[in-house]
């Protein structure tokens, strides 16, 4: 995330909301929109897709937590709560619900800066995790279809693994495709032979 954030911030109590809202431009940052419910929070982090939200637990609707699930399952958004109190019913919910920080009221401007930064370090080591991981699903998965589309040119041609891969590659190049896109034909037309 940049240095500058966009962030949304929710709180049913005005005055703390135009705390937040005076600490975060001190620090550089754009509050885009504020809201005082769960419901407004959801639709305007849709509308503005923030880089960071900060929400207080307790509001007339919907508490911030389910606020936080539901926009979490939209997008991926770093979420700071914030808490009257130290309950720990809301610690193991915030736990579920991929919170970044859980901040307890009074806020200041030192534990709000510092809770950003946690929450702004942690949401990029998850993204990364989360790259790698669809990195890794995909090329297992490419691994399969390659692997499956010698055993097709194996039991068609009686070549032996190493020749059904050398074949695979010739054809890659030939063709100026990738290997999966031959591998994924090959399949395909050793499927279209085994239909009765």
């Amino acid at each position: 995330m940049p240095n500058s954030l966009r962030i949304v911030v929710a709180d049913d109590e005005p005055l703390l909301v135009e705390e937040i809202v005076v600490y975060l431009t001190e620090m550089g940052h754009r509050v885009v929109a504020t809201a005082q419910t769960g419901q407004e929070l959801i639709s305007l982090c849709a509308e503005h897709l923030p880089d960071l939200v900060i929400t207080d637990i307790s509001m007339p609707d919907m508490d911030g937590l389910e606020a936080a699930k539901r926009i979490q399952a939209v997008s991926l958004t770093p979420i700071i709560v914030v808490s009257g109190h130290h309950d720990p019913t809301f610690i193991e919910r915030a736990k579920d619900g991929n919170v970044m920080s859980y901040l307890v009221k009074p806020i200041n401007a030192t534990n709000l800066r510092a809770n950003i930064e946690i929450s702004s370090q942690r949401f990029r080591e998850l993204n990364a995790l989360l790259l790698q991981t669809d990195e890794l699903q995909r090329s297992l998965a490419e691994r399969k279809l390659i692997e499956r589309a010698k055993g097709v040119l194996m039991q068609r041609t009686g070549l032996t693994e190493h020749e059904a891969h050398r074949r695979l590659q010739d054809l890659a190049s030939i063709k100026n495709r990738k290997i999966v896109a031959i591998a994924q034909s090959i399949i395909e037309v050793g499927d279209a032979f085994d239909q009765p």
